[in-house]
């Protein structure tokens, strides 16, 4: 999606996040380790018989329903085109897409529901990134919605260098449903929030300005149509919804396309209390997890860790919470642990520092983004360092800095010369050209 400066009332924090912050600190102050259940309704949305998105289907001899409208459009060439894509040269990416959406669809769906949308527009994730919590664009938009860190921001999530809730499906979808719902008060049609989500709510506006008299008389999600074929956008956002309808359709019915789509275990957890500073894998260990699976449910966490200092809710697969006050506080100090402080010295560097305790200056990096070097590339004596333990930066996720909008370009490769000797034609530059061709 296009990057979001959101102004006037996007400006301004919900407040649905402050609140939930006040009941966490509430509960936290009358238990360290409560526990509660998360996602309860989430986990029986969508029945493990039921292998690929099919909430909307209403009987098993039925075929599929959708709540956009699909069928209106469904004959238009681009959304054949993409159809016939979909189900050929990009089928593997597809089918793979698919199998995520049986992992993560039911809790898109819902939050998708509480907000007051279409439960179908979860296949705008899929065109976004193939239901990928940790995609990367080349412009750094990030997650399963492909926000940028400014536009995350601006719906409530927290971007910083210890987390980024872009990576987290649940939090995510939320920022998701709360700017497809300000674009859809805005336009009037959700097709055309799509489209803005994609390419911009300023380029939208000023299409249905300069062709207002086009557009006059024609109604609901034909505008978009109706836009698009002025070629006003930019072929992507021209292709977008097109792309989410032929997405709708092999989505619902992939056995009468011939593709093929295994399940995944739907998304389902809890969550626990910890203190700041404590590492997954001593979440894990207390939660008798395993290690992987706390850090599949924590992809926000990008340094394998709680953030120094704030207590949070942590995730742990559904069912592993009983018991995890105990046997958290029986686990031996070092191990709730996640970083030592250590003061830096003269002619230390990031290096050194790094191999003395079994790291790279990359992973010590990780944890030290403020750390202050001198001319000599050497470290500032007399700071204070975060030195990781290994099982911390196993957890931890090796991701540019969150807070960048948008990555710079990579130099161009220098043109490579003859080496054979040979005398060359000097290559004449772009105004030497212009004046030879206005000379007489």
């Amino acid at each position: 999606m296009r990057d979001w400066r959101v102004s006037g009332s996007r400006g301004r924090r919900p407040t649905g996040r402050c609140a939930r912050a006040t009941v966490a600190l509430l509960l936290a102050a009358a238990a360290p380790f409560a526990t509660v259940r998360a996602q309860v309704a989430v986990r029986t949305a969508a029945p493990d018989s039921l292998p690929v998105d099919s909430a909307l289907v209403t009987a098993p001899n039925a075929g599929p329903v959708w709540d956009i409208d699909v069928r209106s459009y469904e004959t238009r060439e681009r959304v054949q085109h993409f159809v016939g894509l979909f189900t050929g040269k990009v089928r593997e990416e597809f089918t793979r897409s698919l199998q995520r959406q049986t992992r993560y669809g039911a809790v898109i769906r819902q939050k998708l529901r509480d907000g007051g949308l279409p439960e179908d527009m979860t296949y705008l994730a899929l065109i976004e990134s193939w239901y990928d919590p940790s995609a990367i664009s080349v412009a750094a938009a990030v997650g399963i919605w492909q926000f940028m860190a400014g536009t995350a921001r601006g719906v409530g999530l927290r971007v910083d260098w210890w987390v980024d809730e872009r990576r987290d499906p649940v939090r995510s979808t939320e920022g998701a449903v709360k700017l497809l719902s300000w674009l859809r008060t805005q336009f009037g049609s959700l097709y055309l929030a799509a489209a803005a989500y994609d390419g911009g709510d300023g380029r939208i506006s000023r299409g249905l300005v300069r062709y207002a008299s086009r557009l006059d008389g024609v109604e609901g999600e034909d505008r978009f149509f109706s836009l698009a074929d002025t070629k006003f956008l930019r072929q992507e956002t021209r292709d977008y919804v097109p792309k989410i309808i032929a997405a709708a359709l092999v989505g619902k019915e992939p056995a009468r396309y011939g593709v093929t789509v295994d399940s995944l275990a739907p998304l389902a957890f809890d969550t626990v209390r910890v203190p700041g500073g404590t590492p997954l894998a001593a979440v894990a260990n207390a939660a008798g997890a395993g290690m992987e699976a706390v850090r599949e449910l924590n992809l926000h966490l990008l340094r394998g860790m709680t953030p120094p200092g704030e207590s949070m809710w942590v995730r742990v697969p559904a069912g592993t919470t009983g018991g995890f006050g105990e046997r958290f506080a029986a686990l031996d100090a070092g191990e709730r642990t996640a970083v030592q402080n250590v003061l830096t010295k003269k002619g230390q560097s990031m290096s050194s520092i790094a191999r003395t305790h079994g790291l790279t200056a990359r992973q010590l990096g990780w944890y030290n983004p403020k750390a202050v070097r001198l001319k000599s590339g050497n470290l500032a004596a007399g700071q204070t360092l975060f030195v990781p333990t290994r099982e911390t930066v196993r957890a931890a996720a090796d991701v540019p800095n969150p807070s960048i909008e948008r990555y710079p370009r990579r130099p161009k490769k220098p043109v490579k010369r003859p080496t054979t000797g040979a005398p060359t034609k000097p290559v004449k530059k772009p105004a030497e050209q212009v004046r030879k061709k206005a000379s007489p």
